[in-house]
């Protein structure tokens, strides 16, 4: 098995609303805001090469929106989706599973891209399996007034059209090595992949935990929609994840691509960190 970061780009999102009740006077120096209070944000994904397999794990915000959405976050950076596949040796036809973490735009917007004359969509993955779960995935169509902005249509129903969805269960394997947790307290149904690699357990950690600035339990964004169930997950996780030594893999940090983490008086807090093609 090898691992491959691929970089999609990066977006600002309100700092306030990533670092929920924490006071700017402490989150500002994590992640310095510019003048309109918007911070940086890496959309990172994972792809795993095991075989004949080769998944992708989430694939960022995609291309499909207009100026006016894309306006809102302010997209920026040299990489995106396809440039970091083929400095990896790959493209989009290689990827045989398209693993989504959550349906939330900016995990899961590079499934689809328009048709040629941009009347319909298509996977952007055409030889690909996407896998998400039955929970999530009527939490992500029937969605509530809170989310319902996160999940656009467009990036969702078209894989269940496409006849290229799959579904997969709680602590369930769908993939050699690949073991699946459910968490709840961002939105229902989001899954963190556990990887076997090299004799250590790499988590993929979505919006558990979006950076290192978040590993603090009070540390929990605003876009969580059950903030106090998000707090027992996160002190569980880091507890197991101090005790048995998992590399923690970022989505969203803007400089860390991983970390350890270690038992402090102060609780678990940030051992070291490293890139993934160090470990």
């Amino acid at each position: 098995m090898k691992l491959h970061a691929i970089d999609t780009g990066f977006f600002k999102l309100d700092g306030g609303a990533m670092f929920g009740v924490v006071p700017k006077s402490m989150w500002q120096k994590l992640n310095v805001p510019d003048e309109n209070n918007m911070c940086t944000w890496a959309m990172r994904c994972l792809l795993i090469e095991d075989g004949n397999k080769l998944i992708m794990i989430d694939n960022g915000i995609g291309n499909k929106q207009d100026h006016k959405f894309f306006g809102h976050y302010f997209l920026h950076g040299d990489s995106n989706l396809e440039q970091s596949l083929n400095a990896a040796g790959f493209s989009k036809d290689d990827i045989t599973d398209v693993f989504l973490t959550h349906l939330h735009f900016d995990h899961c917007g590079g499934s689809i891209d328009f048709n040629k004359d941009k009347t319909g969509f298509v996977p952007a993955f055409k030889n690909a399996h996407f896998w998400s779960n039955a929970n999530h995935w009527e939490w992500a169509t029937q969605p509530n007034a809170r989310e319902k902005a996160s999940f656009l249509k467009e990036n969702i129903l078209p894989i269940k059209e496409s006849g290229q969805l799959k579904f997969t269960e709680d602590e369930s394997e769908p993939f050699n090595g690949v073991k699946v947790k459910y968490m709840n307290g961002h939105t229902d149904g989001m899954m963190l992949p556990h990887i076997n690699y090299k004799g250590k357990t790499v988590v993929f950690m979505a919006d558990l935990l979006p950076s290192v600035a978040h590993i603090p339990l009070p540390f929990i964004m605003a876009y969580d929609t059950r903030p106090l169930l998000t707090l027992n997950e996160k002190a569980i996780f880091l507890n197991e994840a101090a005790e048995k030594e998992y590399i923690l893999f970022f989505e969203h940090d803007p400089v860390n691509q991983c970390c350890t983490l270690q038992q402090t008086e102060k609780g678990v807090r940030l051992k070291e960190t490293f890139r993934l093609v160090d470990i």
